[in-house]
């Protein structure tokens, strides 16, 4: 009697890897059953039942047809740590208190480097700071006989890079402002980006030792300015006064980030299997790739195999912060790493695969998904689809980041936009300031899936560039009432998207040319620009326009058919439905862009 086959429910679509998740195959085998039946799909590309019902019935299984879920209200994504993703689902009785993982942010100028360099060789135990070999961008101190990690990270920027790779090392952020200087630009922006990642913040009053030193007054700006009201003032941030010169309140933030871990409840199951973050991936002279990971979930062993990035291996050896090899890490330990095919990229994610085998195939896949994604246009949050990713329960708010040209501007753009609301739908501005919007505008946004506007400020061309390559919307208004509206049409799902042309390229008729059964070429001069084939034309006699929205027939340099011609070049047009041509007309070529 033939054994009967199992039963799998799929939906009407399906995309090729939650195929091959669903028999549990590797995507590769489900690509080539599908070549074999004639049909072509990359590894993200959807399939519908009846197709999915030929590979499952070829592999073992007989497809029958379900009806997709409802779309279920999602998670908040910043409703806690990142960190927590590593253990949800996990037995709660296997979780212990970690040590906690602290990262140091703030002004250039305020003191961090020196903080964090009085607090390693005040806390390291003795014999043992002599010992320090080589650096791995992390180190640990005992206060207390409680261990707390510190990640000595160059700024905000990279603690964002990070979180834009699927990464939050730091469960703690102790911003560092100086007594004597006060709360700066950069301070706002370091702030932002640790309010993003809803880590908890310690805030650091540096250089308390010096004679213009004005406590008071800096706790007087955190409040009004940052909305970070002090401790003693009533508020729930602890400001702790500190000299990274003199060491003087060193073991009181010590003491307040133990206070913010025992509030936090930062845990870990040490017997599950190793899953962290990558802070760092060289290749090392005699050693090969070399990787920093920290260790956030179970526990790392010489000999594990592990997945970090595209990068995968089986773990030869480990060396601690002082270069002392250990063979195995628990949680919040850095530790370096040697045995990976490559190194990984800083902020990726690690995690220990069963074998080898599994690890080359999870980044097979993880390459061919990257090359795929590469093809195709970065695709970020826009203002005018929040309200679909609402109604489809993929988001909960509208986070926006505001730069506006000047002091008077910030509080009503800002205040006004806070107090828009529609069906639960609200807005959140991450972070607003004076001046144009930068490079790290840009990545926060990315990092974090929100908007951009500027208020009479506009993106400098590094941030233009970024914005392009991440997808990052940016909006600029130059009228306070259409920023607004704007964003409460997009609440409303009523916002559309406003399109513009733009010139790419100018050419000028210098001759004609009659053609049997085409009719008039223009011999041209390319004045400015590139001329495309695949762009729209008009044609301008001095100040009149002649035609437009004209389709290229033939774009020629010499004889051969080409795509484009550059500035400064001679080259044949034709032009669709038009051929009446005169010398000295020029030939515009544009193409139409989103502008907002």
């Amino acid at each position: 009697m033939a054994q009967q086959k199992q039963i799998l429910e799929v939906p009407d679509f399906i995309t090729v890897r939650e195929l091959a998740d669903l028999i549990e195959a590797s995507p590769i085998e489900v690509m080539k059953e599908l070549i074999s039946n004639g049909i072509m799909a990359s590894i993200n590309q959807q399939i519908d039942f009846d197709t999915a019902a030929i590979v499952i019935d070829g592999m073992g299984f007989e497809a029958r047809p379900v009806r997709p879920p409802e779309p279920e209200a999602s998670e908040e994504k910043r409703t806690g740590p990142q960190w927590r993703k590593l253990y949800e689902g996990q037995d709660p009785d296997s979780m212990v208190v970690r040590p906690p993982v602290v990262t140091v942010l703030g002004h250039v100028d305020h003191g961090k480097t020196s903080l964090l360099d009085a607090i390693r060789h005040t806390k390291v135990q003795v014999g043992e700071a002599g010992g320090i070999t080589q650096h791995i961008g992390a180190y640990q101190i005992t206060h207390q006989g409680r261990v707390i990690t510190f990640l000595d990270t160059p700024g905000h920027e990279a603690f964002t890079a990070m979180r834009s790779r699927g990464a939050q090392g730091a469960d703690i952020a102790v911003l560092v402002v100086a007594a004597d200087d006060g709360v700066m630009p950069t301070t706002r922006e370091a702030l932002a980006h640790v309010r993003a990642a809803n880590v908890p913040v310690v805030v650091a009053l540096n250089k308390i030792d010096r004679s213009n030193a004005n406590p008071d007054r800096v706790k007087q700006q955190l409040s009004e300015d940052l909305g970070l009201e002090p401790d003693e003032w009533g508020g729930s941030t602890l400001v702790v006064p500190v000299s990274a010169i003199t060491g003087e309140g060193l073991d009181d933030l010590l003491e307040a980030v133990l206070l913010v871990t025992d509030s936090t409840d930062i845990r870990a199951n040490p017997n599950a299997a190793a899953a962290g973050t990558v802070l760092e991936g060289r290749m090392h002279t005699g050693r090969g790739p070399v990787a920093t990971l920290l260790v956030q979930n179970g526990t790392l062993r010489t000999g594990d195999v592990v997945i970090a990035g595209l990068a995968h291996g089986r773990i030869k050896r480990m060396f601690d912060e002082h270069g002392a090899v250990i063979t195995e890490a628990g949680p919040s330990v850095p530790v370096s790493v040697m045995g990976l095919d490559e190194p990984p990229h800083a902020g990726d994610m690690f995690e220990v695969s069963k074998g080898i085998k599994d690890a080359r195939v999870t980044t097979e896949m993880r390459r061919l998904e990257q090359d795929e994604a590469q093809t195709v246009a970065p695709v970020a949050l826009s203002l005018e689809d929040i309200f679909a990713r609402f109604q489809a329960g993929e988001a909960k708010e509208l986070l926006l980041i505001i730069k506006v040209d000047v002091d008077g501007s910030l509080e009503p753009v800002v205040n006004s936009v806070e107090n828009l609301e529609v069906q639960g739908l609200k807005v959140r501005v991450l972070h607003a300031d004076v001046g144009e919007i930068t490079e790290n505008d840009v990545n926060l946004a990315s990092a974090s899936s929100a908007v951009i506007l500027g208020f009479n400020s506009h993106p400098d061309p590094a941030a233009a560039r970024s914005a392009e390559s991440l997808g990052v919307e940016i909006r600029s208004y130059n009228i306070i009432y259409k920023l607004i509206e704007s964003v409460e049409l997009a609440l409303h799902g009523l916002l559309e998207p406003e399109y513009a042309d733009r010139v790419i390229g100018v050419a000028e008729v210098r001759q004609l040319f009659r053609v049997p059964r085409i009719g008039f070429i223009a011999g041209s001069y390319v004045l400015q620009g590139t001329i495309r084939r695949n762009a729209k034309a008009r044609v301008r006699r001095k100040s009149e326009v002649l035609a437009e929205g004209l389709n290229v027939s033939s774009l020629k340099r010499f004889e051969e058919d080409v795509r484009e011609v550059r500035q400064d070049f001679e080259c044949g047009i034709g032009l669709s439905n038009f051929d009446n041509f005169a010398e000295g007309d020029h030939i515009e070529f544009y193409v139409r862009e989103r502008v907002n």
